[in-house]
């Protein structure tokens, strides 16, 4: 929908952005519950058990944040059931968008930690921990820093009229 900010009701914006963070949700989900679905079933392997106490607790934080990340991106969706038509669109949008923050941090936590569980069983330790920061770093990039100077930038750089850098409407955001 590419309506004027000036022309769009409150209600009107909180149904659009709603939508769009369910949209994001939906591309997160699938693949966290692809990850958590494969790390419930890595005890059930026979290598498990030589696991090393160290990579049992990799395992742990891969497991756990996975199980973090689902529960953040499922719950817009039903408490959305909860608060249907209680007048809370607003507070939803608020709350669903800080869920979706802290579910990419554990999703981030869950894909770098299996990433480097595996490497390590494969290759050890040092190749493993390389991994692992090289892939906490690329993460941290792309899905939370360069967004975030971005943000700061088109703020920045807005004129009065709404429209950021390079066409950016501002007001998408609002």
């Amino acid at each position: 929908m590419d309506q004027d900010a000036n022309t769009e009701s409150h209600g009107e914006r909180a149904d659009r952005n709603f939508i769009e963070l369910l949209h994001g949700a939906r591309v997160a989900v699938t693949g966290v519950q692809v990850l958590f679905a494969f790390l419930l079933t890595v005890p059930f392997s026979p290598g498990f058990s030589a696991l090393a106490p160290a990579d049992r607790r990799l395992y742990y934080v891969a497991l756990i944040s996975a199980a973090v990340a689902s529960i953040c991106y499922i719950a817009p969706a039903h408490q959305h059931r909860v608060l249907f038509r209680q007048g809370r669109k607003e507070t939803l949008v608020r709350r669903s968008n800080s869920y979706a923050i802290i579910g990419a941090l554990a999703l981030t936590l869950s894909m770098t930690s299996a990433a480097a569980l595996v490497i390590d069983y494969l290759f050890g330790s040092l190749l493993s921990w390389i991994t692992a920061g090289v892939l906490a770093v690329l993460t941290g990039w792309t899905w939370f820093l360069q967004p975030a100077l971005t943000r700061a930038g088109t703020r920045r750089d807005a004129p009065e009229n709404g429209a950021g850098a390079k066409g950016y409407n501002v007001a998408d955001e609002r």
